[in-house]
């Protein structure tokens, strides 16, 4: 992705203050969502969600460990987020920095706080063996709106996901069945410019963004929200928020269902 000039900033700040876009979109619609699943052969559950000129690939694994003390009798969750210098020229090599951790964060909190998965059914042996379930963030083209992409990826992964019989020890991966997942989890983010809102924003609108909340729902549950930008919101406009965010989640529900 190119550096954005001021006069791109300003262009979008002028179109948006009128109730436009750059792109010609509503101020509430999404650019075209593409999913494609089975794209990593090697993952349990896999999904490719385009978001315009933005590309994310989520892999879910399983594996075999040791659960937390304080659930000894509850399978694993772990998310991790990879961006890479291949997407944008923003993104660097090596450890995960702010970005990649917050991005991880947000997509491991709306699957966590919904309930999605049965935790519960993923123990083998109390405080000895359980499931880990492992969700694997890579961005391949950056352009704006990473939270919903990648919410969207982590769950369509999900339903697809077989997870592994267990035998005699041994995870038999050449014998799987259908991975139980209880509710869909899905990310909506808005972003306040000025006095309008807009959603699934550009790389361009995330630059002129006051602040951004993102927001999960599930199928009737508000279950996670995440506050970025130094720009503040007031409870009227939260709600206002919430509201936008589930009309919007129903219908990006039905693309991965």
């Amino acid at each position: 992705m190119m550096d954005i000039t001021e006069i791109e900033e300003q262009s979008a700040l002028d179109k948006i203050k009128k109730g436009e876009r750059l792109d010609d979109r509503g101020l509430e619609d999404f650019r075209d969502v593409e999913v494609e699943t089975g794209v990593a052969k090697k993952a349990e559950g896999s999904a490719e969600v385009r978001l315009g000129d933005t590309k994310v690939i989520v892999g879910v694994k399983f594996g075999m460990g040791e659960p937390f003390p304080d659930t000894p009798d509850e399978g694993m969750l772990m998310v991790n987020a990879e961006l890479g210098p291949m997407a944008s020229p923003n993104f660097e090599s090596g450890p995960p920095g702010k970005d990649a951790t917050e991005l991880a964060r947000v997509v491991d909190r709306g699957i966590r706080e919904s309930e999605a998965l049965p935790l519960k059914e993923l123990c083998v042996e109390e405080g000895e063996k359980v499931w880990k379930v492992m969700v694997d963030i890579h961005i391949l083209d950056y352009d704006g709106n990473l939270m919903d992409a990648s919410a969207l990826g982590a769950a369509k992964a999900l339903i697809e996901a077989e997870i592994p019989e267990y035998e005699d020890g041994e995870v038999k991966r050449e014998k799987t069945k259908e991975f139980p997942v209880n509710k869909v989890p899905v990310a909506c983010t808005v972003v306040k410019v000025g006095d309008k809102y807009i959603l699934d924003p550009s790389l361009i609108e995330e630059k002129i963004a006051d602040g951004m909340v993102t927001v999960t729902w599930t199928e009737d549950e508000l279950c996670s929200l995440q506050k970025r930008g130094n720009g503040g919101f007031t409870k009227d406009e939260l709600l206002d928020i919430f509201e936008i965010a589930r009309k919007k989640t129903d219908g990006l529900r039905k693309i991965i269902e």
